[in-house]
């Protein structure tokens, strides 16, 4: 086992990993950008080493910086986390050339999946089934027409370098190719770097399933079970869950057979997740592999008791598997909400600032991820994900009544968090019963503004719209307050964009 571990990463997740050293005795190294002084991660860590500043590019996706932090603080190792470097095949090339162990899988294997077109000819050659679409980056909007005319209407055009939903949009029918052809490609060039997409058939109200593998280098791979990733916000994940409420044994064994059959097939090792869609008839296809930890991960450790990170040093280290299949049961059920600081009254927009009250819940069966406490200011230059809230219950019933309870419980003063629209999901009757897909929240949910809640606001934005009519635009403007107590709402954005576009 390792002497140290560098955690190439940052909050919550940064602090994830350095618990697990902790617990295997193993020293931990932090790295952080001059935003993420004050990070817990950076106090919880036994060094801590600054790299560059706030903005990732500079700090966090610098991999020279990162290899020389591993090298002056004497890391054999680097977890990369999830995000920024996790899953790019030259950081792990820089890794091995520096005789450090890179805790995932091995470059080549991080590049068979890293395009998605890669992976859909990795997924065929191992007989798994695959959504329809092209097989190669399409150049036009004439070759994406002869796709879609092949495979038929609605479409996907997608990033092939893509994940968490960017560069994807939808198509129905030729005229909607050009423009939908240009977002996706702008969208893939400013997050992957490349402009290249290719084509799916969208498929209509899926379920998205996806399964926890463990490989190790001695090749005994393991599964770990399935979690449901249905309830999505624009290809965002929102509410995870495991067991899935629709899966049956005999799915669950043909589905894990596939998975088992696909790691093997590129080599695999560490942990990764083969994430499929599943439509009304019980047909699976292969969607993506994710080769890294999994932000829902803790689900999937409260239902089997297996510590999924600890699993990935010990393989990383060379060591074999500590669990063999049978020795895995899932028991109980588990829910994870991803809990963003964002506004979901004001279209999700992001909500930075600083944390002036924090209290977790707590009790049996609840566990919470977040790098967050009273006094903390979230930075702007990141991801929005500041808490990871889980439950266990020994039925689904008693999970969805625990993490309604624990939303209720946990107190976050200061920015506004997405903890509304969890409650307005679990408060679901389609949700109770099971029946999602992956067009969940836009069918069942929809807007979360509140009348009742806004409407002294709303009142007072439409009067300032009068007033400017009445004498000025500027005065106008002047009435309508930039922020409220609670953020920024929808009637006061709407008001002040009237008043600035009249």
């Amino acid at each position: 086992m390792f002497d140290k571990i560098l955690i190439a990463n940052r909050g919550e997740i940064a602090i994830r990993v350095i618990r697990a050293c902790r617990e295997l005795g193993i020293k931990s190294v932090a790295v952080y950008s001059e935003a993420d002084r004050e990070s817990l991660h950076v106090r919880y860590a036994d060094e801590h080493y600054c790299i560059g500043p706030a903005k990732p590019a500079t700090s966090y996706l610098d991999i020279n910086k990162i290899v020389e932090a591993a090298k002056k603080s004497g890391s054999e190792a680097i977890h990369p986390g999830y995000g920024f470097l996790a899953e790019i095949p030259a950081f792990a090339e820089e890794c091995e050339s520096n005789r450090i162990e890179f805790i995932g899988p091995p470059s080549k294997a991080l590049r068979k999946m890293g395009s998605k077109i890669t992976a859909r000819k990795n997924m065929i050659n191992a007989e798994i089934p695959v959504i329809p679409g092209s097989m190669h980056a399409l150049k036009d909007e004439e070759e994406v027409a002869e796709v879609a005319e092949t495979i038929g209407y609605p479409v996907l055009i997608k990033a092939v370098y893509g994940g968490g939903g960017k560069g994807m949009r939808i198509v129905n029918n030729d005229a909607e190719i050009e423009k939908a052809m240009e977002l996706a490609r702008s969208e893939a060039e400013s997050s992957f770097g490349s402009s290249e997409v290719y084509v799916e058939k969208l498929l209509t109200n899926p379920r998205h399933i996806e399964l926890q593998i463990l490989a190790d280098k001695k090749g005994n791979i393991i599964h770990l079970g399935e979690r449901e990733c249905s309830i999505q916000r624009r290809y965002q994940k929102l509410i995870e869950e495991t067991p899935s409420p629709m899966m049956t044994k005999k799915l669950r064994e043909a589905i894990a057979a596939k998975a088992i059959e696909g790691v093997s097939a590129i080599n695999y090792e560490n942990a990764g997740t083969i994430e499929f869609l599943i439509d009304g008839e019980a047909n699976f296809y292969f969607l993506e592999m994710n080769t890294r930890l999994q932000v829902e991960h803790i689900i999937t450790e409260l239902v089997t008791g297996v510590d999924i990170v600890k699993e990935q040093m010990r393989i990383a280290s060379g060591e074999g598997l500590t669990y063999r299949q049978g020795d895995i049961s899932m028991m109980g059920h588990a829910l994870n909400c991803r809990i963003n600081s964002e506004d979901p009254y004001s279209d999700f927009v992001p909500c930075p600032g600083t944390v002036t009250e924090y209290h977790p819940p707590g009790g049996p069966g609840v566990r919470v991820d977040s790098a967050l406490y009273a006094g903390y200011t979230i930075p702007i230059f990141y991801d929005s994900l500041v808490a990871k809230l889980a439950v266990w219950g020994t039925n689904r019933d008693e999970a969805i009544s625990r993490m309604k309870n624990a939303l209720n419980e946990y107190v976050v003063e200061g920015i506004r968090t997405t903890m509304p629209l969890h409650k307005a999901i679990l408060n679901d009757e389609h949700f109770r019963r099971g029946k999602i897909h992956t067009d969940f929240v836009q069918e069942r949910i929809g807007s979360l503004m509140a009348e009742d809640e806004f409407e002294g606001e709303k009142i007072a934005a439409l009067s300032a719209v009068l007033a400017a009519y009445l004498s000025n635009r500027q005065e106008g403007l002047a009435l309508v307050p930039q922020r409220s107590a609670k953020g920024v709402s929808a009637w006061t954005m709407a008001a002040r964009r009237a008043l600035m576009n009249p």
